[in-house]
């Protein structure tokens, strides 16, 4: 997502078979894919999607973990009415697309007065990723985000998170430079006050958290698997 002149890579990865446990419902102007936990909770995660939709299975598998970890899971269609963001874009104009997501209001309305929830965190992959950075500027509500491979461009307004927030980054991402998450790293030292980290994952792509396959990357297994553990972990925390 930080390199305007490549696309996003997500698709190097595999796209899973994978039935889902959840179920699709009408909210408002747009669906959305909803996992209630085993036991009553009033802890959701809203899960945003890559750039591939809020139907792909790997994302939807995401939501299943984290309902399977005792949180309801909604991966709202966040792209109705709109064609996905696009790198080639002008990345200036992004946070004004984001803003006139009304969909986001909509989530919270729902998982507050219909579900229940008093505790709600993010949880985004790559364009995803990008957005769950802005929520956590955007909604001092929010009590915790992970971004996934997903970077802002810089602009001093955009590192003074209301949300403590987790962030992924694979040491081999063909769109998301070293230097870009040094600089974030270092904007976030200096501005931000809430707690947050930064942690780059050895010899991992983009898209290793949730769009490798674990039984055909025998070697990436325990990154994958770490990377989850420490997204659960910062949830368990911050929640």
């Amino acid at each position: 997502m930080a390199n305007e002149a490549k696309p996003c890579p997500c698709d190097i990865g595999d796209r899973m078979e994978y039935g889902a446990l959840g179920q699709e419902v009408q909210m408002e102007h747009f669906k959305a894919y909803v996992v209630k936990p085993s036991t009553a909770s009033d802890k959701a995660i809203v899960v945003i999607q890559d750039i591939f939709g809020w139907q792909l299975p790997n994302t939807r598998y995401m939501a299943d973990m984290l309902a399977a970890n005792g949180y309801m899971s909604i991966c709202p269609d966040f792209f109705v009415g709109k064609e996905p963001w696009s790198p080639t874009k002008d990345w200036s104009n992004f946070q004004e697309w984001l803003q006139d997501k009304k969909e986001v209001d909509a989530v919270l309305k729902f998982l507050k007065n219909q579900c229940g929830a008093k505790h709600i965190g993010v949880v985004g992959f790559c364009w995803g990723g990008v957005a769950t950075h802005y929520l956590a500027l955007l909604y001092p509500e929010i009590k915790a985000g992970v971004s996934v491979y997903g970077i802002v461009r810089e602009r001093e307004d955009r590192y003074e998170l209301k949300s403590p927030t987790l962030f992924v980054f694979a040491e081999n991402d063909s769109v998301i430079p070293l230097d870009q998450v040094s600089a974030l790293e270092a904007n976030l030292k200096e501005k931000c006050k809430v707690d947050y980290q930064v942690k780059i994952f050895p010899g991992q792509t983009h898209g290793f958290v949730h769009r490798k396959r674990e039984d055909i990357n025998p070697a990436d297994k325990p990154y994958i698997q770490e990377a989850r553990k420490d997204l659960l972990n910062w949830l368990n925390t911050y929640m």
